[in-house]
């Protein structure tokens, strides 16, 4: 049976590092169109959205029953990045189940949800892996999936599986931003000889655009991707042979490593989470079930699916850093040596942007 056409999809997510790109690639040759959610309708984000044409801007939030329907009002496709670091982990859940089914009350034919791993059950449930965003996001991942199986005619759903963007490593204000020391990059981070699943945010357009191309396919599918299975002092020494500049890997301990961020660590993972609230973690609790993810390789990647829908994307950690570098010059913000110094660098998440802050 023939797929209905899709051509206006309605974005949730869309100011965020990853939806930038997803929208670009879904507007480049104008097939399909897009209503971008938005808090801020003048943000910088949103006006250059606005520029790439066939953008219009939906001002309100998904924690809205209302807002949520006149959203999707009128448009047959949706990609939903809910940002759980706004609504913590409980709020995030409640409100991607309500979006979904609102979405299929409203006509919806295909849902593009933005997930991430189930790292806990993937873990057989061991307390070391418990990261509140990733197993928020992977629990209604598992329950779109399913509720597929009876709702895959009225409305066709895939999951969008990413992981950290290596971008962050070149970035202001995450947790993986570097530090020049003594002429030296370097990269403290506590993950010992483990494997990072790192996404590179310019292929994220190429695979929405692919689940929205191909819904015969996609159709029921849990998109996983990354660039390669990165190990930072490999990540590190790509850095010298790109750029001729000295950088390092340091292994550090969880202790060392939240000893340099103690009021950083005491937040609320979710900045609009209650922190009273028993169910609300804070960032230490949180990011150290993250770290002990890569520091014993909990995840895996299936590179040849990845190769097959993609062939020309980014395929390693060297490969990434030379295109950046490539870029950087090309755009005028210098090399990456330039970029990585401190006074350089900028954020690429819109948290960083937004301080930790924002309504939700």
């Amino acid at each position: 049976m023939s797929l209905p056409k899709i051509s206006k999809i309605f974005i949730i997510g869309g100011t965020g590092a990853q939806g930038l790109p997803v929208i670009k690639s879904l507007v480049a040759d104008k097939k399909y169109s897009v209503r971008v959610l938005t808090r801020d309708p003048n943000s910088a984000r949103a006006k250059s959205l606005l520029a790439l044409g066939n953008v219009e801007l939906h001002e309100g939030t998904f924690a809205d029953e209302e807002i949520l329907r006149s959203g999707f009002q009128g448009c047959d496709g949706a990609f939903v990045n809910i940002d759980g670091f706004n609504t913590g982990e409980k709020s995030e859940i409640y409100w991607a189940i309500r979006a979904y089914e609102i979405a299929l009350q409203s006509g919806i034919k295909f849902y593009v949800y933005g997930n991430l791993d189930y790292a806990s059950k993937k873990s057989g449930y061991d307390p070391k892996y418990r990261a509140g965003h990733y197993d928020g996001k992977g629990r209604i991942g598992e329950w779109i999936v399913f509720q597929n199986q009876v709702n895959r005619e009225k409305m066709g759903a895939a999951l969008f599986t990413t992981g950290p963007y290596i971008d962050m490593a070149i970035a202001a204000k995450t947790i993986m931003t570097p530090t020049v020391e003594n002429g030296v990059v370097t990269w403290r981070l506590p993950m010992g000889t483990g494997s990072m699943l790192a996404v590179a945010l310019e292929d994220c357009g190429v695979y929405v655009r692919w689940l929205f191309d191909n819904r015969e396919r996609s159709n029921g599918m849990d998109l996983e991707i990354a660039i390669e299975d990165v190990k930072w002092a490999h990540f590190a020494k790509a850095f010298e042979e790109v750029t001729g500049h000295p950088a390092k890997y340091i292994d550090t301990s969880l202790e060392d490593y939240w000893k340099e961020r103690e009021t950083f660590g005491q937040m609320p993972a979710g900045y609009n989470a209650v922190p009273n609230d028993k169910s609300t973690m804070n960032v230490k609790d949180n990011f150290t079930g993250f770290w002990n993810v890569w520091k014993y390789s909990l995840l895996k990647r299936d590179y040849n699916i990845l190769d097959e829908i993609h062939p020309t994307r980014i395929k390693t950690a060297e490969e990434w850093l030379r295109m950046e570098d490539k870029k950087g010059i090309e755009d005028g913000k210098g090399t990456l040596w330039d970029r990585i110094q401190g006074e350089n660098l900028i954020p690429i998440l819109k948290i960083g942007e937004d301080n930790w802050g924002g309504k939700l």
